[in-house]
């Protein structure tokens, strides 16, 4: 039986990496909110854990096997894995939308285990080498920045946009980094606690509004582009109220409840685009990109490093304290 917020630590073999996958050494993996809604509630939405499932996605390793019929990676060789191996044959991977596969196996999608492990066997084609120069925390966090990455292009966003982020979390505040490195006039980050904020602003926010009880309004903002994150359906509404008319919204950030309510006749009397993101698709050497140049700084989000034993406290680290932005686990710690 699946007990929410129960972990074990167990000793498994080494995997053996299968024609066209190499076997890698996980060195860091990001924890995201969704590993923390799948530890502490057993379940996301519509889908739920009825299973034991190793959690992580946000992974960086190096590549210590290969197996049969790989040429593109060599042993050694320091990787990003992008987390998600759709099934290659359907329309919407046909169509370069692979993110949208319905037969996409995921890190730490039940039942697909995650990177919390020494070692993971990965597909090749979703395993981009990395410079030297980047970290290894960076090369995990490769990851959530392709998430902004994908924003910015459902987004549309074009150079002097004024774009509010609603959310300073990991995806809002690396949403602003891309926003501004694509040429944005303007990235206004909001959010409650002053110290997201004052971080928002070292990622590339340009104005930045604390919207806790007695903060400023949005409305009026006039922007071209909203970006949700924050995943609060009162975020949603103060967002889509600061949007110019014709103005885009893109909606990142997942809420609690399956449904939520919408101010339809606004949408339409002003023509506002609503969309929604899945994930991403053809991100990662884009991402990989920024982070390398110092476009986008990744180990700036870093607030803490875990060990495989500690993995517990990584998962509780945002709710325990406000200043934790992005726990790391070093499974060879």
């Amino acid at each position: 039986m699946v007990v929410p917020g129960r972990i074990e630590i167990e000793e498994r073999p080494v995997p053996t990496p299968g024609p066209g996958q190499v076997l890698v050494e996980v060195s860091a993996v990001g924890v995201c909110g969704s590993d923390v809604h799948w530890f502490t509630e057993g379940r996301i939405g519509e889908l739920t854990v009825d299973g034991p499932l190793v959690l992580g996605h946000e992974a960086s390793g190096v590549v210590v096997e290969l197996g049969p019929g790989v040429s593109q990676l060599r042993p050694g060789q320091r990787v990003a894995m992008e987390p998600g191996v759709p099934c290659r044959r359907c329309r919407a991977c046909r169509g370069g939308e692979y993110n949208l596969c319905p037969d996409v196996r995921f890190f730490a999608t039940p039942p697909v285990d995650g990177t919390f492990a020494r070692y993971v066997v990965h597909d090749q084609d979703f395993c981009y080498p990395v410079p030297d120069t980047m970290s290894d925390d960076a090369a995990a966090l490769v990851e959530p920045l392709s998430v902004g990455v994908y924003a910015a292009w459902k987004a549309h966003l074009a150079v002097g946009d004024r774009v509010l982020v609603t959310g300073a979390g990991p995806i809002g505040l690396l949403v602003a980094a891309v926003a501004r490195r694509a040429g944005a006039a303007q990235v206004v980050v909001s959010d409650t606690q002053p110290s997201r904020l004052a971080l928002a602003r070292r990622m590339g926010a340009t104005h930045v509004e604390d919207v806790s009880a007695g903060g400023r309004s949005l409305a009026g903002l006039g922007a071209d582009v909203l970006v949700e994150c924050s995943g609060a359906t009162p975020a949603l509404h103060a967002g889509l109220r600061a949007l110019r008319e014709g103005g885009r919204a893109v909606v990142v950030g997942m809420s609690a409840s399956t449904e939520v309510p919408l101010p339809l006749s606004y949408l339409q009397r002003r023509e506002i685009e609503l969309s929604g993101t899945f994930r991403y698709a053809n991100t990662y050497p884009t991402a990989i990109a920024l982070a390398s140049s110092g476009d986008v700084d990744l180990d700036a989000l870093v607030t803490g490093h875990y060990g495989l034993a500690q993995v517990e406290d990584a998962l509780y680290a945002s709710r325990r304290d406000p200043l934790a932005v992005k726990p790391v686990v070093v499974p060879g710690s």
